[in-house]
């Protein structure tokens, strides 16, 4: 086994941060006896491949080796080697939480929240909401309560940054007795959303507080229109398929089409989840790949892949014309996530076609990967943001613990 690294944890008392994926489990450290806690964490990693042939384990000063999960349990597994390393690493310092990244929140929980065997039972109800994520936050959190009943565990809820949107951006334009039901537009990547409203005024001043849309741009991508650092609308809604075209997911979508491939087409329920989910998208489309990185990289003789390219980003410019709508204007454009923040060529595109709106890009700034990617005259401040999520959750769950 590679050996571990050498950042000590010795006499800290520290929080773990959990991101549970599908395929994958980030975990991030953080020391609280720091004032004020550090964003950086004290050490971090992740096991990615979870479920695939070549899963493999990356830490803080290793690079990624490859590891045996399980096949039967491996999501499990994965759970226990990163718990194993965690206490490898701890010495005499001590675990004081464990927090969780989980989706989805319902419309009953709306700030951080310590769990126990109540709000699991609850959370496990919101699973039909967040298929992809929700399940395995779950899981990792009823395999602690099991294992380590004592250890207090903390849920952070990407939903609930949205909680300010007012009623008429959330409500769906079904019967109402479906509002009633719990049926509306929640919204997504709230702890990522909940950074940029700490680090943008930092950054860049009262214009942050101004009319801002951020995009975050990953495997799941959404956008979200800020006033004042309060959400005030954003693309996904209800579920994880909504607004933006992704790596394998649909986005937006007619509803006549879901229709038409159940009733003409003759597809069960399972084979269309399956097609919005992991088949659609940039994947779908190309045929070759959910990463645009690939796609850049061949669109020149795959036409497909051309085509996946322009569609992913015409979709962008078209929700932020909307966002831009709903705020009155736009004062700021914010990248941020791993596409957001690393692909100098999809930001070039999406700019270029925001020129109407008094977006001009740098295009020295934006190939230095700046923080500032506008120049000095664009009507529109353009900006690159790294997001933080794992230190928003732990920041979370410092103070839910006083």
């Amino acid at each position: 086994m590679t050996t571990i690294g050498q950042t000590s944890t010795s006499g800290q008392a520290l929080i773990l941060v959990l991101n549970c994926g599908s395929s994958s489990i980030k975990f991030a450290l953080f020391d609280t006896s720091a004032s004020p806690l550090p964003r950086r964490p004290a050490w971090n990693g992740k096991v990615q491949g979870i479920g695939g042939e070549r899963p493999d384990f990356g830490e803080t000063g290793v690079a990624p080796f490859a590891i045996r999960l399980d096949p039967q349990a491996p999501y499990r597994c994965a759970l226990d080697l990163i718990l194993r390393r965690v206490h490898a690493r701890l010495g005499d310092g001590r675990l004081v939480a464990v927090v969780h990244r989980v989706v989805h929140g319902g419309s009953k929980y709306f700030s951080p929240v310590r769990i126990d065997a109540g709000v699991l039972e609850d959370l496990r109800g919101y699973i039909p909401l967040a298929p992809l994520h929700q399940p395995f936050a779950l899981e990792a959190i009823d395999i602690l309560l099991g294992e380590r009943p004592g250890l207090p565990q903390i849920a952070c809820f990407d939903t609930a940054f949205h909680h300010t949107v007012p009623q008429v951006e959330q409500m769906l334009p079904l019967p109402y007795d479906a509002w009633e039901r719990g049926l509306r537009r929640y919204g997504f990547h709230g702890l990522s959303y909940e950074y940029l409203s700490i680090a943008l005024p930092e950054r860049h001043g009262d214009r942050a507080r101004g009319r801002v849309i951020a995009a975050h741009l990953g495997s799941g991508a959404s956008l979200c229109a800020m006033r004042d650092l309060r959400s005030q609308a954003t693309t996904m809604g209800f579920s994880a398929l909504d607004g933006l075209m992704m790596g394998t997911r649909t986005g937006s979508l007619d509803p006549g089409a879901v229709i038409y491939l159940m009733e003409i087409e003759r597809l069960s329920l399972e084979e269309v989840g399956r097609i919005l989910y992991h088949e659609s998208g940039l994947k779908g489309v190309s045929g070759i790949s959910p990463d645009p990185r690939d796609l850049l990289a061949i669109e020149a003789r795959e036409p497909r892949a051309r085509l996946a390219l322009d569609l992913y980003v015409r979709r962008i410019v078209r929700e932020i014309g909307a966002l831009a709508a709903v705020l009155g204007g736009l004062d700021m454009l914010v990248f941020t996530a791993g596409i957001g923040e690393h692909s100098v060529e999809l930001r070039r595109r999406i700019c270029e076609e925001l020129a109407w709106l008094g977006v001009a890009l740098d295009p020295g700034a934006n190939a230095a990967q700046a923080t500032t990617l506008s120049t000095p005259d664009s009507a529109v401040l353009v900006a690159m943001e790294p997001t933080n999520e794992e230190w928003i959750a732990a920041r979370h769950a410092l103070d839910l613990l006083g």
